[in-house]
């Protein structure tokens, strides 16, 4: 990498050597190659090391670098196209799925949850635990949230845990008639769970993908699933409506 001088610069310096960066990856680095460490980096552009920190960061959101448990900064390859789309009469589990069920428990709803499924905060529901693999590595990681009264004839003796149990919910709700659905993407950080779950870093960036399934005139189930930032990119196809809005009460099914 070059140096730059950024002084005469207007924009903020961090955008500038972020601009600087992403060029010197292009010429000078492999996908998979290590960055040198912060504080070299910082010396050879003449920039403090808190300026460095925000264009890696900005760099990381746009998916041209990845944050590696005891490796360090790498170059990322291309982004991978995950399709998200879905069809409008089918739920989660049905036999295209590309969700690998890993666990199920009864778990209280967290609140904004709750507020899609129009229950108490802290309400018991089976939330499946599920993650998708694509070219060999996690890229997303879903709870799947259902309240008991979705699957009333699920059997604790048939399905009693693990994916076991993730199954029966998954088979129990194809039985419902799907009135449809609605999804909303967020940009978020991910949490202890499922930065462990995507091999990420606590904080580092994600797509938040919140599905509301519909039937019987209510929200039948929640999807909330965190796709890994650096490595994917979103592809809704024909059928995928995508709302942008904050307010998960004002969703409506499609």
């Amino acid at each position: 990498m070059g140096t730059t001088q950024l002084e005469t610069v207007p924009e903020p310096k961090y955008w500038h050597l972020k601009t600087v960066l992403r060029e010197a990856l292009d010429a000078d680095f492999a996908v998979g190659e290590i960055l040198p460490n912060e504080r070299d980096l910082a010396a050879r552009f003449g920039v403090a090391r808190a300026t460095l920190r925000q264009a890696l960061e900005q760099l990381e959101l746009e998916g041209r670098l990845q944050r590696r448990r005891g490796v360090g900064t790498t170059v990322a390859p291309p982004r991978v196209g995950v399709d998200v789309s879905t069809t409008r009469g089918e739920w989660p589990g049905a036999a295209q799925d590309a969700w690998r069920p890993v666990d199920c428990d009864l778990t209280g709803v967290p609140a904004e949850v709750a507020t899609l499924l129009e229950t108490e905060v802290g309400e018991e529901v089976h939330t499946v635990r599920r993650i998708r693999i694509s070219h060999g590595q996690s890229v997303a990681a879903e709870r799947l949230y259902v309240p008991a009264s979705s699957v009333p004839e699920l059997s604790a003796i048939d399905a009693p845990s693990g994916p076991a149990r993730a199954r029966g919910v998954l088979r129990e709700l194809q039985h419902l008639g799907l009135d449809g659905q609605d999804r909303a993407v967020e940009l978020g950080s991910a949490g202890a769970d499922d930065a462990r779950e995507l091999d990420r870093l606590p904080g580092a960036p994600v797509l938040v993908v919140t599905t509301r399934y519909v039937a019987g005139g209510r929200t039948a189930a929640v999807s909330v699933a965190t796709y890994r930032a650096d490595t994917c990119r979103l592809t809704f196809g024909a059928s995928g409506d995508l709302e942008i809005g904050e307010n998960p009460q004002e969703r409506q099914a499609s």
